[in-house]
């Protein structure tokens, strides 16, 4: 985490997290930090900088992810339906969820997907991988998602809500569509099957008439 005018700090060391926010005292605070192997920085991380942010009085948005669901409802998930995390990164990201409604009850907490550029694009450009052809997603614009993330700072929302890409594509057609390929590239099935959460599409409707940032959907992105 940086906070303006300040050295970077590590959330999981509470103690330093509250100094620097009564010494920065920002007006807002936007939470994206997070590891997928370290549950201590995911969700304990989280619950420092919410309870800090309390502290000061200082408006919260959390970022969060799509795979806090399973992918078993089978259709775009809904800001009120339950979380069933079948990762491990996911439960920490739930558990951050459930403990910041009671933390920082005014905070707005942010789900979003896959974002782009970043890792996914170097492997679809990488012959040796596979892309499941069964796990859909709705990648983003990490700058759309960050504009949509500092208007939400500035408005009264509170609690969950889905912000990611206009386009929910497997990971295969993602791969496609970064390569510029229709064939070519490898696929597989079996996501589920694989410990996966396969279908973790997140319904924006809610999103999408509060705010004025447009966020992208990949097949505009790599048209």
């Amino acid at each position: 985490m940086e906070l303006k005018g300040s050295t970077d700090v590590d959330v999981r060391d509470a103690d330093a997290v509250l100094e620097r926010f009564e010494h920065a005292r920002p007006d807002r605070v936007i939470h994206t930090a997070y590891r997928q192997d370290d549950r201590s920085v995911t969700c304990d991380g989280a619950l420092n900088v919410a309870t800090a942010a309390a502290r000061i009085h200082a408006r919260l948005v959390h970022v969060s992810t799509d795979v806090v669901f399973s992918g078993r409802l089978h259709r775009p998930y809904r800001e009120n339906d339950r979380l069933d995390p079948i990762s491990e990164y996911g439960q920490a990201k739930a558990d951050a969820e459930r403990a910041l409604a009671e933390r920082a009850p005014g905070a707005a907490i942010v789900r979003t997907s896959l974002l782009l550029p970043g890792p996914h694009v170097q492997a679809a450009l990488e012959p040796s991988y596979a892309f499941y052809d069964d796990e859909f997603r709705c990648p983003a614009h990490v700058s759309d998602v960050a504009a949509a993330l500092i208007e939400i700072a500035h408005l009264p929302v509170v609690g969950p809500l889905h912000v990611a890409g206009a386009d929910a594509v497997s990971r295969y057609e993602l791969a496609c569509l970064i390569a510029g390929a229709t064939e070519g590239i490898p696929r597989t099935t079996g996501a589920a099957a694989a410990g996966r959460p396969a279908d973790v599409r997140l319904d924006c409707t809610v999103a999408r008439r509060m705010l004025r940032t447009r966020v992208r959907g990949a097949r505009e992105l790599f048209r």
